[in-house]
């Protein structure tokens, strides 16, 4: 029998109108419903299984209030809106080299490219608001030849952390190209990687890609560029192959710095609803990386996004030590990070773990990891972590959650919650900004 967890307002996949919304639990199943008057009712399932379990996920206590009556429409940020800014994303061009189905910036709109010039005055005013943190994304950001410089101009602006989102394609077919990008400031490499078999390229992007993968990591590498893997995770294409990404992203460490989850979500077109089989939850990442890891890893490894609303993510921070062992370091506390410097404590760690550090050279032979320098040197070398961001679309938005969003695109003057600038109806129309 069905039951109502909770109340929270959402919109309608149509026309994004804000409902009255229910989180509702069937088993251990949990589902986001609401109806609207015009277009009928919609359910899509958030939360799959107990390990862990939804009630008892993270130490969040709901606000009591609804947010602002015209909340998510008037999000920049709303008046309603309770995280500050951890990372902020902005978008360098609309252009791409690959076609790919799944796709946040089929859901962006398109206008011309910002010339070096205007980004910088962006970054200006991000870093004005204390903004630091910025993710150069797009599109993808390499079909600008002039990257290096655009790069150049966030360091002069004084962003501190310079991340850029890519399919990493051109930074393993021109390992010049990716020099510049790095000795213009650039931290570290967010890099789409949805696999470890060509078959799962195929059906995700249109083409095999795995060798182009293989190259990006092996240059940055030798650049000493960090790489955070990101792979799109879709039930029946990928999700069997989730361990074997954390596998070889753990045999990549230095070079690569962690594993970053992003269950599929639907934006663009979709003149049908997904089907509940189409989608995966947190939950079930988890339990995948355990199971596909043989337990290496564990569910319990594992803590809720320490900036964001709980169910929008996970993280699990450890340290690869030699042989292949494996330690963890996550602090499973129950701690409130709702805090006026809750964004800087994990820009601060997100910096700390992301960005490549050690020389290049062995540990000496017989290291002492007990020794607390020894270990320490290696915690800052040979950091990883394996996290995961929910992103919620028309069908899941929950606007409880998107109040706690603390990444944010910067569009038109304003910094934005990621859900609610790409948010699209049903037949593709964005909502309006």
């Amino acid at each position: 029998m069905s039951q109502i967890i909770r109340h929270t307002q959402s919109v309608c996949p149509v026309c994004l109108k804000r409902l009255p919304a229910d989180i509702v639990r069937d088993g251990q199943e949990y589902f986001l419903e609401k109806t609207c008057p015009e277009h009928g009712r919609f359910s899509a399932v958030v939360w799959r299984g107990d390990a862990p379990s939804f009630e008892a996920w993270g130490d969040y206590v709901p606000p009591e209030d609804d947010g602002a009556p015209d909340c998510p429409a008037s999000c920049g940020l709303c008046p309603a809106h309770l995280r500050k800014t951890c990372c902020a994303l902005v978008e360098v061009t609309a252009r791409c080299n690959l076609k790919c189905p799944v796709c946040f910036a089929d859901a962006g709109g398109g206008s011309g490219e910002p010339t070096v010039g205007a980004l910088y005055d962006i970054f200006r005013q991000l870093v004005r608001q204390g903004n630091t943190f910025v993710q150069l994304s797009g599109g993808e950001p390499t079909v600008r030849h002039d990257l290096p410089e655009i790069v150049a101009a966030a360091k002069k602006a004084g962003c501190e952390n310079i991340q850029l989102n890519s399919n990493g394609l051109r930074l393993g077919a021109d390992p010049a190209f990716a020099k510049a990008l790095k000795d213009a400031g650039l931290s570290f490499v967010f890099m789409q990687f949805d696999g470890t078999e060509d078959g799962i390229y195929e059906k995700l992007r249109g083409r095999p890609l795995l060798a182009e993968k293989k190259a990006a990591i092996r240059v940055c590498g030798e650049l000493r560029l960090g790489v955070t893997l990101v792979p799109t995770v879709v039930p029946g294409v990928n999700d069997h192959n989730i361990g074997d990404i954390v596998n070889f992203a753990l045999r990549g460490s230095p070079a690569v710095r962690g594993v970053h989850f992003q269950p599929v979500s639907y934006f663009g077109r979709y003149p049908k609803a997904p089907e509940n089989k189409d989608r995966i939850t947190l939950p079930e990442v988890l339990c995948a990386v355990e199971r596909q890891t043989g337990g290496t890893i564990k569910v319990s490894d594992f803590a809720p996004s320490c900036c964001d609303h709980p169910r929008c993510g996970f993280h699990g921070d450890f340290v690869v030590l030699p042989k292949g062992m494996l330690l963890r370091l996550t602090n499973n506390k129950k701690s409130s990070c709702c805090g006026d410097d809750a964004h800087l404590k994990n820009r601060s760690f997100v910096s700390r773990r992301w960005t490549r550090t050690d020389d290049g050279a062995p540990d000496p032979e017989g290291a002492d990891y007990r020794d607390m320098d020894t270990f320490l040197k290696r915690v800052r070398s040979h950091g990883f972590t394996i996290s995961a961001m929910a992103f919620q679309d028309a069908y899941t938005l929950d606007l409880e959650r998107l109040r706690t969003c603390s990444l944010h695109v910067f569009r038109d003057g304003r910094v934005i919650p990621f859900c609610r600038s790409y948010l699209t109806s049903m037949d593709g129309n964005r909502a309006g900004t």
